[in-house]
């Protein structure tokens, strides 16, 4: 006599709907906590070889892993101040940029009023009132309360990444005990294949980050854009968004050029090469430095990098990808979710093996 229990499909249905939103909410709500933790997990899967080396080279594992934690502050710490000197060089002509920035609003308001017969003052009250709700949206302790919390977060991870570099071998030996023994092999490639994962997209990116910035800059450069450096940089950061950060990454150099210059056609021309950069980048550097490490279809990954920003915003969005790219790795080890993982791949079939034909009545 059968005596297995069936789950109705309804009442599946409904458990994957609770276990969802209930990971759902816990993301979101413990965002502060979990997104510093992922970062500097990567980060330490980064540099896991270059601990292994120094080790190798008989150098105590504290030693190795300070080494490792230093270098990555040092490298942090020279990003940012190469982004503050162009910074600083930006807010010493401010005053400039800003009265441009009025007369060609003032021009624009003065044109959009004999174009579309709107009395000036209209639009005026208008931009006021749209100011005074911005302002009132910034909600300044809201905001001071989110630095202090970036602060608290950027000491917090140096400290993360040297506590998991430290029990690398106690956290992945608790993974083990967490599986029964005919799972190891299978546990051990979805290991090593996400560490893989990781370490080359990340290295891809920083690839395709520093190209990106070169080419943006080179291009701003030669048009005689100002600022051509930090715009240059800040346009690569933002490329690194999948998809919709090279949109993003367009918008604040043609602001400037059209702030700045007296004519239309540098805008048009920063959109011309932003446009070139873009199709190289998508062409030629994702496909040979970043695209062959992770193997997700484009159509997922844009889904997933929204996700990722409606729960974590823009550190969302960066975590995005590798994340994806992870849980592919784990649906492909786990056969009731191997068509998950199919989906989330960039295989696409000629043909379908489901047949269409009609039934006789």
């Amino acid at each position: 006599m059968d005596n297995s229990f069936q789950i109705p499909f309804y009442a599946r249905a409904a458990l994957i709907f609770i276990v969802v939103f209930a990971l759902g909410l816990t993301l979101y709500v413990g965002q502060h906590i979990i997104v510093p933790i992922l970062y500097s997990t990567m980060i330490a899967i980064l540099l896991n070889p270059l601990v292994n080396y120094l080790i190798g080279k008989k150098i105590s594992k504290l030693v190795s892993i300070s080494i490792a934690v230093a270098l990555t502050i040092l490298a942090l710490l020279f990003a940012i101040y190469i982004v503050s000197a162009q910074l600083t060089l930006f807010s010493e002509t401010y005053p400039q940029l800003k009265q441009k920035f009025f007369t060609t609003s003032a021009e624009l308001i003065r044109w959009t009023s004999d174009k579309f017969s709107i009395r000036q003052s209209t639009i005026n009250a208008w931009i006021k009132d749209t100011q005074n709700d911005a302002m009132g949206n910034l909600a300044l302790g809201e905001k001071l309360t989110e630095v202090v919390q970036m602060l608290v977060i950027g000491t917090l991870l140096p400290v993360y990444l040297f506590m998991i570099l430290y029990y690398k071998p106690l956290l992945v030996e608790f993974v083990r005990k967490l599986f029964k023994h005919e799972h190891h092999i299978a546990v051990v490639e979805v290991l090593t294949n996400s560490k893989k994962i990781i370490q080359s997209y990340l290295v891809g990116l920083f690839f395709e980050l520093v190209i990106v910035a070169a080419l943006n800059s080179v291009g701003l450069l030669l048009i005689g854009i100002d600022y051509a450096i930090i715009l240059g940089i800040t346009g690569a950061i933002l490329n690194v968004i999948p998809y919709l950060g090279g949109i993003a990454a367009i918008a604040l150099p043609m602001l400037i050029a059209f702030i700045t210059k007296d004519s239309l056609v540098y805008p048009l021309l920063v959109f011309s090469v932003y446009i070139f950069i873009q199709f190289v980048d998508n062409h030629y550097i994702i496909p040979k430095i970043v695209a062959s490490r992770v193997q997700l279809n484009a159509l997922l990954s844009v889904i997933a990098v929204l996700i990722g920003g409606a729960f974590w915003g823009i550190p969302g969005m960066f975590l995005s990808i590798p994340l994806t790219a992870i849980m592919k790795v784990i649906f492909d080890h786990i056969e009731p979710l191997k068509p998950w993982g199919f989906l989330l791949g960039n295989i696409v079939p000629t043909t379908s093996k489901f047949s269409f034909k009609k039934t006789k009545t």
